[in-house]
């Protein structure tokens, strides 16, 4: 085997590792089920408004689009938290210091965000199988559909987090990047139908990935008269791959870039100073 193929499959392993004891470190646990507990219990008591699209329920509709707003959440601030962590607590600059070791780092975290995420669409969607009325998942393509906006969802949220979490010098600035990501929610169609917002809102939304991620998921999911709700009441999936797929070019070339750049400047001096400002604000 190769170098590369060893720190590969040395980083496999670590994110199998990290996975299976964040799903029993109870913390973590919490953390996993409190938001999708509150997504539910949210669906559970909207889930009886009528919306104006063929009866079609409002929780019908916030299913599909919470399980799209998971992706993009868990594959963009899942990753770009734990590299600032790690950054700061010297993680990053062990995996530097060890021959390929960015390379096992890096497939590492795919492999723990990726099953996190994963994860993440299990919890809300099988509860939420029972607990919402008019989805229609009986056919092999609503499976196929879901499968491939949730992979290619994944490919396309998980560099655009490593970039995002290369660009915090802490933790603590995450919510420099969590705020405009909730704006972004808000607009995109998720929690009431972006055709009930201003034009110039829905153009802003179907600039970024997480729209398409909603509308991707709610074609899969949803009824065909459901589609009155929607932009020019059409599903398009080719405008869906076409989006997801520009994000995703855009995060795999940009990525290595920044990441290359973030580990050069990591050193012990800059981990100590981090550790030293991070001491007297506690203090």
């Amino acid at each position: 085997m190769t170098p590369t193929t060893v720190a590969a499959w040395a980083g496999w392993r670590r994110g199998l590792i990290e996975l299976r004891q964040s799903f029993t470190n109870g913390q973590d646990l919490f953390g996993h089920l409190f938001w999708p507990a509150a997504m539910l219990a949210t669906i559970y008591f909207v889930g009886d408004t009528a919306l104006d699209a063929g009866g079609l329920l409002l929780g019908t509709m916030l299913l599909p689009s919470i399980l799209g707003m998971n992706v993009a959440f868990n594959g963009l601030l899942t990753m770009s938290q734990l590299l600032a962590v790690e950054r700061e607590d010297g993680t990053l600059l062990r995996a530097k210091a060890t021959p390929n070791g960015m390379l096992g780092y890096l497939v590492g975290k795919v492999v723990t965000v990726s099953g996190t995420l994963i994860a993440g669409v299990a919890i809300v969607l099988i509860p939420g199988l029972f607990l919402v009325d008019g989805l229609a998942l009986g056919s092999l393509s609503a499976w196929l559909t879901l499968a491939w906006v949730v992979l290619l969802g994944t490919v396309a949220s998980l560099p655009l987090g490593a970039v995002l979490g290369s660009l915090c010098s802490s933790p603590r600035s995450l919510g420099l990047i969590m705020f405009p990501i909730m704006g972004l929610a808000a607009i995109s169609g998720i929690f009431y139908p972006i055709t009930s917002m201003p034009e110039w809102l829905q153009w802003i939304a179907q600039a970024f990935p997480l729209y398409w991620l909603g509308l991707g998921m709610r074609s899969a999911l949803l009824p065909d008269a459901a589609v009155a709700i929607e932009i020019g009441e059409s599903w398009r999936h080719l405008e869906t791959l076409g989006v997801l797929g520009a994000w995703t070019v855009f995060g795999l070339v940009v990525a290595p870039i920044v990441l290359r750049r973030m580990a050069r400047r990591e050193s012990g001096s800059s981990v100590a100073e981090r550790r030293h400002k991070a001491l007297q604000r506690i203090a």
